[in-house]
């Protein structure tokens, strides 16, 4: 597999397709933080880093609105790709949505979302947008 994350955002967009409840992917460091940022920001209801004998996984338990079962994700896209990698300074950061959605960067102080990274002052690699 050439692109995990690619992998780890497909699998998310799968799920939610099909109307699952939980989806299990292959857990690394960056999936695992890019987890934390979608249940920090209400897109997932939560997740679990389930320990396994060959390799790691995430457990992330999808949410849904309760009347409509709407997808509280209704979009999620990568930017950066390792063919193509997208950078943002911290005066030209994205917006998604016109503020509705959050883009996931990558930068020295770690994951964060484009609201935070405006906050702390600091550009980098921007993974994904997610609305």
């Amino acid at each position: 597999m050439t692109d995990p994350i690619a992998d780890y955002l497909t699998r998310i967009r799968n799920a939610y397709r099909a109307g699952k409840k939980i989806v299990e992917v292959p857990s690394s460091k960056m999936k695992a933080e890019l987890t934390r940022i979608l249940c920090e920001k209400g897109y997932i209801l939560s997740y679990k880093v389930v320990d396994g004998t060959p390799f790691n996984t995430l457990k992330i338990a999808l949410k849904y609105h309760p009347q409509t079962k709407a997808a509280a994700i209704k979009g999620i896209d990568r930017i950066s790709k390792p063919g193509l990698r997208r950078y943002a300074a911290a005066d030209n950061l994205p917006r998604v949505l016109n503020g509705l959605g959050i883009a996931i960067l990558t930068t020295s102080k770690g994951v964060v979302t484009d609201k935070e990274a405006k906050e702390l002052g600091v550009g980098g690699e921007v993974i994904c947008y997610v609305y």
